[in-house]
């Protein structure tokens, strides 16, 4: 997996960590950031020794401050390109069969708010703040809205994208937008991380994978499609070792295939 100076990628057994190490400019995003973490992901998915992924920034006080506005091109590299490098991003991680944690360590802010929304799960410390600045500005947050808009309700996101005013860490956690909130963030972080490590691989990165296809499938589309996993699910070895360990009241030795 490559790295660049604005992007460290370490491995911590079996998690992945993509920080964001652009602590002088509150880690906002600069194209190699968003390159750089897109293939992390991508790439990850074929480690089967790895089981999730943390997102996270540099320092305690920002865990990305959006686009970074001083540089020359700060929304894309190339006009002609009709992807952009954060619009890839979000496609690479919604492929993600690996679930995706954001460690928000501070302020979350623009495109930052697309990094956190493309995750599964969220924690934050309690000084983080949340916002949608763009319109202060003179922008919108078009992008960040496919990946925030089925996370909190309609009116909230409306306020928050038309005044550009951002959510306190408690408020954030009252309309659903993290999981948790803790002072001791790293603490909350590892409990949560070793709630998904005891798990089966296989019925996570299956799982994973059927959630996010159904969510913009009508019902008995659904329906139809968690009916033919369901079945595939059991023919996992983990799910005949889940079984046994069961029966038997016994740990179960995961294999994760």
């Amino acid at each position: 997996m490559s790295e660049s100076d604005d992007l460290l990628v370490q491995r911590r057994g079996p998690v992945l960590w993509l920080t964001i190490n652009r602590e002088q400019r509150r880690n906002a995003m600069s194209h190699a950031v968003l390159a750089g973490m897109g293939l992390a992901i991508a790439a990850a998915q074929s480690e089967r020794e790895l089981r999730a992924i943390v997102v996270t920034g540099a320092g305690s006080k920002a865990f990305c401050a959006g686009a970074d506005l001083q540089a020359a091109q700060a929304f894309t590299t190339d006009y002609s390109e009709p992807r952009g490098q954060l619009a890839q991003l979000l496609r690479q991680a919604r492929a993600s069969n690996l679930p995706l944690i954001a460690r928000v360590n501070g302020a979350c802010m623009a495109g930052g708010m697309g990094l956190l929304s493309m995750c599964d799960l969220a924690v934050a410390a309690g000084s983080a703040v949340f916002g949608l600045p763009e319109v202060k500005v003179g922008v919108f947050p078009a992008q960040v809205l496919t990946v925030l808009q089925h996370l909190i309700p309609r009116r909230k996101l409306a306020e928050m994208c038309l005044t550009g005013e951002p959510l306190t860490a408690a408020e954030a956690l009252a309309c659903g937008l993290v999981n948790y909130v803790s002072d001791d963030l790293d603490a909350r972080l590892d409990w949560l991380l070793a709630r998904i490590l005891d798990k089966s691989p296989a019925a996570i990165r299956r799982g994973v994978y059927t959630m996010k296809s159904i969510e913009t499938m009508a019902f008995e589309e659904s329906m139809a499609f968690t009916e033919s996993q369901i079945a595939l699910f059991t023919l996992t070895e983990d799910a005949k070792e889940g079984q046994q360990a069961f029966q038997q009241k016994r740990p179960p030795a995961w294999k994760g295939s």
